[in-house]
């Protein structure tokens, strides 16, 4: 399974991204702490069917950018 990246941005210290499995039970399985200014490049996965974010930041990808709200 091939998808597309998003890039996030974090707006603010500690912003957290949280993975969550695909299946039967979503569970966690991976999650990464962005400070102020730092970018992760993400892409859904075989493994992966969401992603959580916690904190300030903006999410870019090929359908538009947004912010979150805190």
């Amino acid at each position: 399974m091939e998808s597309d990246f998003f890039i996030i941005k974090a707006l603010e210290d500690g912003v957290q991204v949280i993975g969550l499995t695909r299946g039967e039970a979503t569970k966690f399985h991976h999650a990464e702490k962005l400070d102020k200014g730092e970018l992760l490049v993400v892409q859904f996965t075989d493994h992966t069917s969401a992603i959580k974010i916690k904190g300030r930041a903006k999410v870019q990808s090929r359908h538009g950018e947004m912010n979150t709200e805190v």
